[in-house]
């Protein structure tokens, strides 16, 4: 499934962000057949072609699941996610199945499942995937999961949540989907950052740039708090990880 009213940015040579999961599929293809060597763009189709000829579930484990694992060595790690959301996509991969590469994967393959959901699955039932993942502290998995499928499915009260906890671990709000949206006139989004700054500056931290940023969309007319000095870099701690 492509979508033609998604942006049509070039994906970046890394795989953190978001970039993937909203570039749609046939540029995320033309982009690894321009870029890949002869013999990475020869396996690659082949997965592809395998995936197609035998999509869901076959056994213990499927032919495209241990393509998705040779992935990184076949691609290289700058387009292995590429890969593998084309690989997932051509095996027709359903929330079971996704469920099933994820619990399994490495963190690598989970971040690829993440952004392929946008691809692949229409309405919320991928939703466990993407609260897992807000659970954790890889920052990589955390950039993947606030792409666009968060932002159509989440609930307020958790995307409020993840947009905090891109603030405590430092993921970019660049890389919240539809955030300008999301976030416009969300006064219990702002009494949350308002919280969030005033607990910083009362320790002696500094308040992150992002958070203005997003204060400022809550409410137009807000003054942010002022940044506290910088007192060094900053660690997370435990209290942070609970209100995540």
């Amino acid at each position: 499934m492509t979508h033609p009213q998604a942006h049509q940015a070039t994906p970046a040579a890394d795989t953190q962000g978001t970039t993937l999961a909203r570039t749609p599929l046939h540029d995320l293809h033309s982009h690894l057949a321009d870029r890949l060597d002869d013999a990475a763009r020869d396996w690659l189709e082949k997965a592809l072609d395998e995936a197609a000829a035998h999509p869901g579930t076959h056994g213990p484990i499927s032919v495209w699941e241990l393509r998705l694992a040779e992935a990184g060595r076949r691609c290289g790690p700058e387009h292995a996610d590429a890969a593998r959301i084309l690989i997932l996509h051509a095996a027709r991969a359903d929330p079971d199945a996704l469920t099933r590469v994820y619990a399994q994967g490495t963190a690598a393959e989970r971040r690829a499942v993440l952004h392929a959901l946008p691809h692949l699955v229409p309405g919320p039932q991928a939703l466990p995937l993407v609260e897992d993942a807000l659970r954790t502290n890889d920052t990589r998995l955390l950039a993947a999961a606030v792409g666009p499928y968060a932002a159509r499915h989440l609930d307020a009260h958790h995307w409020r949540h993840a947009v905090l906890k891109c603030l405590f671990t430092g993921v970019p709000v660049t890389e919240v989907a539809d955030l300008d949206r999301r976030a416009r006139a969300d006064t219990e989004l702002a009494r949350m950052l308002g919280d969030y700054a005033g607990e910083r500056t009362a320790a002696g931290r500094p308040v992150p740039e992002d958070l203005h940023r997003v204060l400022t969309l809550t409410d137009p007319t807000a003054t942010p708090p002022a940044p506290a000095a910088d007192h060094g870099p900053d660690h997370a701690d435990g209290t942070h990880g609970k209100e995540s």
